[in-house]
């Protein structure tokens, strides 16, 4: 287990799905860009160590990686990316086997960056790997909130429920989820709800509702483009969805405790305002 981050005072968010596929990547990036147009500062951190790809979204062509920090060759300050809207990008490597599983000594680096980042930022987002493999598990114990990522498709759904579990049982962080690629709040609401009332039944807690994205041509453009679609099309249904989003979180106190989270019911309906996003 990876030793406590010291020292807390951003919020660190890690963006997790269980299933690959299901966009959480992209999720995390305009997420991290529409934080930081509402004026906060935000670093983001792709943790899928081995096969990185936030700096192949944005165009971005690193010298250096988290890995050549969590091997000790590196400072983070060398490693930084500036991104679009200001925030700062810890890139990953692409193609290394041997960052697929940390040893002790890259754990403890790995929490010292972390806890360098969130006393420096408001937000630190973890784009974590897909799957629940240890890198992220040890990730997912040092998030304050788990974002998870699904969308209608069983298969995802069923493998979000699975990190919910691993959440539960390793972590007092609070768990959020986000339907992504959707045509509606009515959709959203429905996936949300399977994942909900199967954790309240078998892991004594209910989950929070975060919002949703829709299904929108223009997310595809942005990503083909190696643009942010929040930067590049500001005015489409899934901007103005992860704006809400965004809104919705810099709006949150300080992760609740454990008690706060347990099961009361059948866990948030989706809000009014987010039905309005699309």
């Amino acid at each position: 287990m990876i030793a406590p981050v010291p020292m807390k005072t951003g919020t660190v968010l890690a963006v997790a799905s269980g299933k690959g596929g299901v966009g959480k990547t992209n999720v995390a990036l305009n997420l991290s860009v529409a934080l930081a147009r509402l004026g906060r500062t935000v670093a983001l951190m792709d943790a899928d160590f081995g096969l990185g790809n936030v700096d192949v979204m944005l165009g971005l062509s690193p010298d250096y990686h988290i890995g050549h920090v969590l091997n000790g060759d590196k400072n983070l300050d060398d490693i930084l990316l500036a991104g679009p809207a200001g925030i700062q990008i810890v890139p990953a490597s692409s193609g290394l086997r041997t960052m697929t599983s940390l040893n002790t000594s890259q754990r403890h680096r790995l929490s010292a960056t972390m806890g360098k980042l969130r006393r420096s930022m408001e937000f630190l987002l973890i784009d974590t790997a897909s799957g629940i493999s240890d890198n992220v598990i040890d990730t997912l114990q040092l998030a304050d909130r788990v974002l998870l990522v699904t969308n209608l498709d069983p298969a995802a759904v069923v493998d979000a429920y699975a990190t919910a579990k691993v959440v539960t049982s390793s972590s007092r962080a609070e768990i959020g989820v986000v339907v992504n690629g959707v045509r509606d709040a009515q959709e959203a609401s429905l996936a949300f709800r399977q994942l909900d009332i199967a954790a309240v039944k078998f892991l004594g807690r209910s989950l929070k509702y975060y919002g949703f994205v829709a299904d929108d041509p223009a997310v595809r453009t942005a990503t083909q483009a190696q643009r942010a679609v929040v930067e590049r099309e500001p005015q489409s249904a899934a901007s103005r969805c992860f704006r809400i989003l965004a809104a919705r979180i810099a709006g949150m106190g300080p992760a609740p405790g454990q008690a706060a989270r347990l099961a009361t019911g059948l866990g948030e309906v989706p809000p009014p305002e987010v039905s309005q996003c699309a």
